[in-house]
C-alpha cells in the first residue's frame, strides 16, 4: 500500500496563492496517478486534478482551468498544487489521492489510497 501526507493549507485572501504537497511513501504498489479532491462542507468530494504518472499528463476540472497547475517530482512520488486567483469558492478541504491503476473517469471511487486532508480557507 501507500501513505499520503498533505501540507500547505491555511487561510488566504481572495486573489491570493498558496501551494500544496503530497508525499506518498512506504509504496508497495504501483503508482498509476496521483490527485487531488476537495470538499467543502456539505457538499460532495469532488475532482480538482490529476496526473497520471508514466507520461506526466494533466487533468484539470473546469473550475479550476487557467488557475490551478497540478506538478510532481518524479523520484520522490511527491506531487503539488499550486493554486492562484484563489477564490472564496475553492475553500474546502483538500485532499491528496493515489491510484494504483486507471479507471474511465477521474473520481473519487476510482482511488485506492488518500490522505487525511489540509484545509484551505479562502476569505473575501
Amino acid at each position: 500500500q501507500v501513505q499520503l501526507v498533505e501540507s500547505g493549507g491555511g487561510l488566504v485572501q481572495a486573489g491570493g496563492s498558496l501551494k500544496l504537497s503530497c508525499a506518498a511513501s512506504r509504496r508497495t504498489v504501483s503508482l498509476y496517478a496521483m490527485a487531488w479532491f476537495r470538499q467543502a462542507p456539505g457538499k460532495e468530494r469532488e475532482f480538482v486534478t490529476a496526473l497520471t504518472w508514466a507520461n506526466g499528463r494533466t487533468y484539470y476540472a473546469d473550475s479550476v482551468k487557467g488557475r490551478f497547475t497540478i506538478s510532481r517530482v518524479y523520484a520522490n512520488d511527491t506531487v503539488f498544487l499550486q493554486m492562484n486567483s484563489l477564490k472564496p469558492e475553492d475553500t474546502a478541504v483538500y485532499y491528496c489521492a493515489f491510484a494504483s491503476r486507471g479507471s474511465k473517469k477521474w473520481a473519487a471511487d476510482g482511488m485506492d489510497f488518500w490522505g487525511r486532508g489540509t484545509l484551505v480557507t479562502v476569505s473575501s
